[in-house]
């Protein structure tokens, strides 16, 4: 992690304290899982007094343009994936 400071440090001017908490929330929010966003927008679209046809449409749109952690695997399903 440090390379990778340095090395935003060096590109962007920013400080590397900056830099660590803005890797930080990258890595955060990559690191939320689907059920955990759909959740998470459910509510903040409800705030917007948006019903639920409406928010499921947005949610399925946003859900398509998002990379989500993935999820544990096991030596078996290593396995499986790399030999079928």
């Amino acid at each position: 992690m440090d390379q990778l400071l340095r090395h935003l440090e060096a590109v962007s001017g920013l400080s590397q304290p900056a830099l660590a908490r803005l890797v930080d929330e990258v890595v955060s929010y990559f690191s939320e899982s689907i059920d955990e966003f759909v959740a998470r927008r459910h509510r903040e679209l409800q705030t917007e007094a948006l019903r639920n046809d409406a928010i499921f449409t947005r949610i399925a749109a946003e859900v398509e343009r998002r990379r989500f952690a993935a999820p544990r695997l096991t030596q078996r399903q290593i396995r499986r994936l790399i030999y079928g």
